[in-house]
């Protein structure tokens, strides 16, 4: 009678925890108020000490000093939890350390113009489009390196959509130069642009003699 081997079992693939977290990631934070359109396209690099990833439910934990990098964006906090539903939707958590804030930086599309933020907890959902600065919420706009534009609350929520934003001030604002906790705005003029110069006028024609005013001879 012939025999039958039994066929040796494959060995399980390790699971690819730096593929699966940096792909979750990807599409939590891709949103056009942090990564410019040709920006989700490139390779993002994730710097922490400790990662651990459910592969049934989907998360992934980043611990330590996490660095976030893709093209000109850049995300730095002491924990990043990133979640998907069963849907297909992402969600993502960035926190500071104790008593700091997490923090953003992007560079805005087409314009000489920087865009940061900064917040205890830096919370992102796909479903709806929004960004999230949770507690000691400030978002600034820098251009050419000078400060444009910077307003601060309890809560500030940027949708990506329409990109608008909100700020909602309350107890978690408060500041000892700010007591009750009032959402602040500053906005900085533009420097006044010069009038242009007008073009020079043509220089007059030199004066030629009439042939009807020259003497007959």
């Amino acid at each position: 009678m012939p025999t039958h081997t039994a066929p040796t079992p494959r060995p399980k693939a390790a699971p690819h925890w730096r593929a699966v977290g940096l792909a979750l990631l990807l599409a939590c934070l891709s949103a056009p108020a942090l990564a410019q359109p040709s920006e989700r396209e490139q390779p993002m690099l994730i710097e922490a000490d400790a990662l651990q990833h459910d592969q049934t439910g989907q998360v992934s934990v980043f611990t330590g000093n996490v660095v976030i990098t893709q093209g000109t964006l850049l995300l730095r906090g002491q924990r990043a939890e990133l979640r998907q539903d069963a849907q297909g939707n992402q969600s993502g958590v960035l926190q500071g350390a104790a008593g700091q804030r997490a923090f953003f930086r992007q560079q805005r599309p087409g314009l000489n113009e920087v865009l940061e933020g900064e917040a205890l907890r830096i919370e992102y959902d796909s479903a709806s489009g929004n960004l999230r600065l949770v507690n000691q919420a400030v978002v600034r706009r820098l251009r050419d390196g000078a400060l444009s534009d910077q307003a601060s609350g309890s809560l500030i929520v940027m949708n990506r959509q329409t990109e608008r934003f909100t700020v909602d001030g309350g107890a978690a604002a408060r500041t000892p130069d700010n007591p009750a906790g009032r959402v602040r705005a500053l906005i900085v003029p533009r420097p006044a642009t010069p009038p242009a110069t007008p073009p020079a006028a043509p220089a007059a024609a030199p004066l030629q003699p009439s042939p009807q005013l020259e003497p007959r001879r």
